[in-house]
């Protein structure tokens, strides 16, 4: 089962280094290579346990010398997060069919590179193999902004990548310290997690490794590249960031800082979700002024993570568990916005708000499509934001009731924004840009109905997804709060 494993990481990599070189064919080898990392996944998930162990492990010497392994493994965690990177792919590619990009060969390359380390990142069980897939991530995501973005890209891209390469730095630091402070001299997970750190040296750990995950996923006030770069990246760049890069900060949390620095969890956990709550309400206020409708989406997806954020600092089963399914559920949903939004774009050059109208008596299955995704959005009983947001307020309230209330808000706000983008954009009366807009057909159906099957069926249903997660989440929970009670 370890080979599978190795096939999961690399198979994109060298799908990339073929689509690199196929010319007119690149899309279609690309695609081809994402439907076959989704079929091994969809076998990793079938023959996946759903309790607390580690599976699939693979463990190679790499840097021996350094004590460096090639160290990975699948958990119930990690599991929901593979999940997500090799469903979304292969939808961001068949998203990108009906588009013409300069160098097309090259830009579905990176896009397979970037799942490439995507995957590295989800299941490194070595942090210094964690370090290399976070950065090997960064990599195809900076090249596809800065190349085939709108016409600030190179600004705006400057600022995502200094924050990003920064945040990355502190978290480099925070590992080598780790590393220092382990007698094994390696940078095994569970070594680190063993570590006996002090408050005061947990606490300088706890920032070093939070403001590089605070800047990824982004925490206010670290969100500030977010909006300008989501607006600028292409479509596909934009549900990259959106669907499964800023998971990556979501999975560091869980994975590599709670374990290992308890105390300073306990220290600094309170501020954190105090920050969460408050990235959550003002993303809410700033999207209801957006006039762009991409901009308001990116808005909307930092108040999603707050919500998550705060579930996760809440450190309970509702909470976690929330934050695992919303990860999941974040991910579909916003890659529909985007691409939704794209489609508008694409035909009528704009996305501001107040040029459109009418859309859904031109377009009705766009109009459906889209409503059932915003519905998703909002939480709608029903839809699969609901479940997630529903276990993160019931985390969120167990850790406190007022914090709950104020969080809770961003599902009235969100509903109110997101319905009248919607109103404004597909309902009322046409005008003379929207008079011939055309409804959707050919990929474009096909990545907007698995979207919302994706939407109805995992509302509707969530169980497997929460059995997979529940033992690992229940188990590292245990693992947090036994640390913290031998401390006190």
């Amino acid at each position: 089962m370890e080979q599978l494993l190795l096939l999961l990481i690399f198979l994109p990599l060298v799908g990339a280094l073929v689509t690199a070189f196929s010319g007119n064919a690149a899309k279609h080898v690309a695609l081809v290579s994402a439907i076959i990392s989704l079929a091994l996944a969809g076998i990793v998930v079938c023959n996946f346990t759903p309790d607390a162990s580690t599976q699939f492990v693979v463990n190679y010497p790499w840097i021996a010398d350094l004590g460096i392994h090639f160290h990975a493994g699948i958990d119930g965690i990690s599991i929901i997060t593979i999940l997500l990177t090799n469903v979304l792919v292969p939808l961001i590619i068949l998203a990108s069919y009906q588009r013409e990009y300069k160098n097309a060969a090259a830009f579905f390359a990176l896009i397979l590179f970037m799942q490439s380390g995507l995957l590295l990142v989800f299941t490194a069980m070595d942090a210094f193999l964690f370090y290399i897939g976070w950065e090997a991530a960064l990599i195809p995501i900076y090249f596809i902004c800065a190349i085939w973005g709108g016409k600030n890209r190179i600004k705006v891209n400057m600022k995502f990548f200094v924050y990003t390469i920064a945040g990355s730095l502190f978290m480099l630091l925070g590992i080598i310290y780790l590393y220092l402070q382990n007698p094994a001299h390696n940078f095994d997970i569970q070594a680190l997690y063993a570590l006996n750190l002090d408050a005061t040296q947990q606490s300088w750990i706890f920032w070093a490794f939070f403001i590089a995950f605070a800047i990824k996923m982004p925490i206010f006030p670290f969100h500030t590249w977010q909006p300008d770069t989501y607006t600028e990246a292409p479509a596909a760049g934009t549900m990259l960031l959106s669907g499964i890069m800023l998971k990556m900060g979501i999975y560091g949390v869980i994975r590599w800082l709670l374990p290992i620095v308890p105390s300073g969890l306990q220290q600094w956990g309170h501020l954190v979700i105090i920050l969460s709550v408050i990235g959550v309400l003002y993303a809410a206020i700033i999207a209801f002024t957006q006039k762009d409708a991409k901009r308001l989406v990116a808005y909307s997806s930092i108040g999603h993570v707050g919500l998550i954020a705060a579930g996760i600092f809440a450190l309970n089963t509702q909470g976690m568990q929330g934050a695992m399914v919303q990860m999941l559920s974040h991910g579909i949903n916003v890659v529909g916005l985007f691409f939704v939004l794209d489609i508008i774009s694409d035909r009528l050059q704009t996305n501001k708000i107040a040029d459109l109208g009418g859309i859904a008596k031109q377009a009705p299955k766009l109009a459906i499509v889209f409503l059932i995704i915003v519905l998703g959005t909002v939480a709608l009983p029903g839809t699969n934001g609901f479940i997630g947001e529903f276990l993160l307020l019931i985390g969120i309230y167990q850790y406190n009731m007022w914090t709950a209330v104020f969080a809770g808000l961003s599902i009235i706000f969100g509903a109110v924004y997101m319905f009248r983008m919607y109103q404004n954009i597909m309902l009322g009366k046409t005008n003379e840009l929207t008079i011939g807009f055309k409804d959707i057909k050919g990929s474009e159906q096909v990545v907007l109905y698995i979207i919302c099957a994706l939407i109805i069926v995992l509302g509707v249903y969530p169980k497997p997804v929460l059995q997979l997660s529940e033992a690992s989440v229940q188990h590292l929970i245990e693992q947090v709060t036994q640390k913290l009670t031998s401390v006190n």
